[in-house]
């Protein structure tokens, strides 16, 4: 059992509140995944030329004290790519011009106990162990400011409890998943991603799902024909919400087993596993409120 939160902001006057109206809707969620949690915020995009990584610090020694002045500095030193890093706490956000490749295999090499959680030029990552609250106080999360977020409380109930293994999972570039649910047959979709060259970090079954859509779109589907291939492949109970740089994704297996309720104003859409996580959202008495329906796509664009 776990828990799923998303907003879109459709108001542009309301996204400087994204972060604010999204932390009770994340601790809501805690009774259902007290273990650990995450959230992936999409922001105005970087210019072509730069790109933009999430990383963890909390494997390395120092932690939340980080030295995140000394990476950058090694980093743009090595590799003449006008690197910015903005730290909060055990993660920071790496910023830099040119193929993120490179910055990938530089701190691999250089700084191997870094952990990198994100790729692209909107996506910003943080999750860590802790119960909601505990996570969203220590990055700050209801100062956060953007147009859409996907965030996810976790209840571990076939992988460890560590920071990589919390949702959101992320694959590719601005592509983000969190799941509610099992999937029986992760093994397998590892396996049949393997011949492609895509290597999974962790043993989660999420982890598989999202490397799954993001190889299909990556092979030129669009969002909603990987989530009809995924329905075809995928396996088990699932409620999956996904992020893009200009969407919310969300659906639920044939079952429906999977809690899931939606909110939709004209300022706003918010998702949630239960209503509870949305009944402070301003306007929620007058909003469209309802059940996705099971094996039915709902894209909303930010």
């Amino acid at each position: 059992m776990c828990g799923i939160v998303g907003l879109l902001v459709k108001n542009p006057k309301m996204r400087d509140r994204l972060g604010e109206l999204m932390v009770p809707m994340m601790i809501g969620m805690t009774e259902r995944g007290p273990d650990s949690a995450g959230l992936a915020v999409f922001t105005a995009p970087l210019s072509e030329q730069r790109r933009k990584i999430s990383v963890y610090s909390g494997n390395a020694e120092g932690g939340a004290d980080y030295d995140w002045k000394t990476l950058r500095d090694a980093l743009d030193a090595a590799l003449h790519a006008d690197v910015r890093i903005e730290g909060k706490g055990n993660h920071g956000v790496v910023s830099f011009g040119g193929a993120p490749e490179a910055v990938k295999t530089w701190i691999k090499t250089h700084a191997p106990l870094l952990q990198v959680f994100s790729t692209g030029r909107s996506i910003d990552l943080y999750k860590d162990v802790g119960t909601p609250a505990e996570v969203a106080s220590r990055y700050g999360f209801a100062d956060f400011k953007g147009t859409h977020l996907v965030g996810h409380t976790r209840m571990a109930t076939e992988s460890a409890v560590t920071p990589d293994r919390a949702h959101p999972f992320t694959a590719g570039e601005d592509f983000c998943l969190v799941h509610n649910g099992s999937l029986s047959n992760a093994n397998g979709i590892r396996r049949m991603l393997a011949p492609y060259g895509i290597q999974f970090d962790t043993d989660n079954d999420t982890e598989a799902a999202t490397r799954f859509l993001e190889w299909r779109m990556r092979e030129g589907d669009e969002l909603k024909e990987a989530l009809q291939k995924g329905f075809e492949v995928l396996d088990g109970f699932y409620t999956f919400l996904m992020g893009t740089p200009t969407e919310l994704a969300l659906i639920r297996d044939p079952f429906a087993c999977k809690p899931a309720v939606v909110a939709e104003t004209d300022d706003y859409v918010a998702i949630a596993s239960e209503f509870r996580s949305l009944a402070h959202l301003p306007g929620v008495k007058n909003a469209h409120v309802f059940e996705p329906a099971p094996e039915e796509m709902y894209v909303w664009k930010a």
